[in-house]
């Protein structure tokens, strides 16, 4: 293998660079397909596209003549972005992963497509996603271990930055479809607040869930993205230490022995740093929170799929066709009660961190590393509980298996409060990567 696959480009370098012309985007483009035509047949983090080049050399021309002066350009100036395919782009067709023919998914470009466009991004093509970002897994590879799954549903945008195709991808979460597949490419995921990124134009899952993520390389990708592409966002100080809370009991047993240990060495790491640990019981009833979620996540994704399914039911993938059908037998007052016990369970957790001073929570991003195999995208359970809340959450590397697969850290702050969780995650960073 002549190219490295692992090989994830800073965004803060990589913008600054090209605000200032260096290279110009002709160049940069050329590179960029390159990089995609001699890499991306070994990974298959992009959907094809013919013309990919053509396209985005014209987007180049005019992003160059209408900013010719470095000191007038928009902060992602000519950077290459990825993005998933559930999610609407002007001239490129939705495939969602599926067999479905793309007329049927089409629809208006997504408002998260609009900011990344505003800020000066090039759309460098779709990713791969698993079926309508459920289950049924695409042909992505991940770049550490060709072998092993880079999780999902967000594949493709996981793998495109792990492997340096580029320095920025979006993808969604229902469930774990950033934070894993983060984690198990070695990259940074950002899951916001439910709701904080519009989620118009992109196909839906379960309504009650689906949100909008981000990938980069570090978290200062994710500081220079997330507040063009979150509502209303307000930057705030690093500030001190944070008080870091643990979760314990049957939530946290759900990963592997090893992960755990890793996850307490990290622990312990953040400890020697001068950092808060605090452990605090907080989902006694974790099999009941599970089953909840599934319960709104099925009826939700029947109710998403209803005429598509009624249509073109026989080309959807078994996995994918048999959550709808299981969603179809749940009744509208089951999801309703899953609803109000969601509430409460926002008001109990909320009161347990108050109580114990906890102002982030960590827990492994998944329950190990990344699986062998490209059969399933992994089990998303570390992601389940903070998914259910809607609170924010990041994926840090933090780490490695003995087989040199990536870990990481899930970080997870308060609903509403994603700035400070970037703040505060970036103390942590820095101690994680000081080894």
């Amino acid at each position: 293998m002549d190219e490295p696959l692992v090989r994830p480009r800073s965004l803060t370098r990589e913008a600054a660079a090209l605000r200032a012309g260096e290279p110009g985007l002709p160049e940069y483009v050329d590179r960029l397909c390159g990089a995609v035509e001699r890499v991306d047949p070994l990974i298959h983090a992009f959907v094809s596209e013919p013309g990919r080049h053509d396209r985005l050399m014209a987007r180049a021309r005019e992003l160059a003549a209408r900013y010719p002066e470095p000191a007038g350009r928009p902060p992602l100036y000519g950077v290459a972005v990825g993005v998933k395919d559930i999610v609407h782009v002007d001239g490129l067709p939705t495939h969602g992963g599926s067999a479905l023919p793309p007329g049927v998914l089409a629809g208006p470009q997504a408002a998260v497509v609009d900011r990344l466009l505003a800020a000066g991004a090039l759309v460098a093509g779709k990713t791969v996603t698993a079926e309508f970002a459920a289950t049924a897994p695409g042909p992505t590879r991940n770049p550490h271990h060709p072998g092993h799954t880079p999780g999902g549903s967000s594949s493709g945008s996981a793998a495109a930055v792990a492997a340096g195709l580029v320095p920025l991808a979006v993808g969604t979460q229902t469930v774990g479809s950033v934070i894993r597949p983060a984690a198990y490419c070695g990259v940074v995921g950002f899951r916001p607040t439910y709701g904080r990124i519009p989620f118009d134009g992109v196909l839906p899952n379960a309504p009650s869930f689906d949100t909008l993520g981000l990938f980069t390389a570090d978290l200062a990708g994710v500081a220079l993205a997330a507040p063009l592409l979150c509502d209303d966002w307000r930057p705030v100080p690093e500030g001190p230490g944070p008080v870091l809370g643990v979760p314990e009991g049957t939530y946290l047993e759900r990963a592997e022995p090893a992960a755990l240990r890793a996850f307490e060495e990290r622990l312990d790491r953040l400890a020697r740093a001068g950092l808060t640990v605090r452990r605090v019981e907080l989902f006694p009833d974790f099999a009941e929170v599970r089953r909840q979620l599934q319960v709104i996540n099925r009826f939700e994704l029947a109710r998403s799929h209803a005429d598509w399914f009624a249509r073109f039911g026989g080309l959807y993938r078994p996995e994918t066709a048999a959550s709808i059908r299981v969603g179809r037998g749940i009744a509208p007052e089951d999801r309703a009660a899953a609803l109000l016990f969601r509430e409460r369970l926002r008001e109990r957790v909320a009161r347990a961190g108050a109580a114990a001073g906890v102002d982030l929570w960590l827990a492994p991003p998944a329950t190990g590393g990344a699986p062998e195999g490209l059969h399933s995208t992994g089990d998303a359970v570390m992601s389940l509980p903070w998914s259910f809340l809607g609170r924010p959450a990041l994926s840090l590397p933090a780490g490695r298996t003995p087989e040199g697969l990536p870990l990481g850290l899930q970080v997870v702050g308060a609903e509403g409060g994603d700035e400070l969780l970037l703040a505060q995650a970036a103390l942590l960073e820095r101690v994680l990567t000081e080894h």
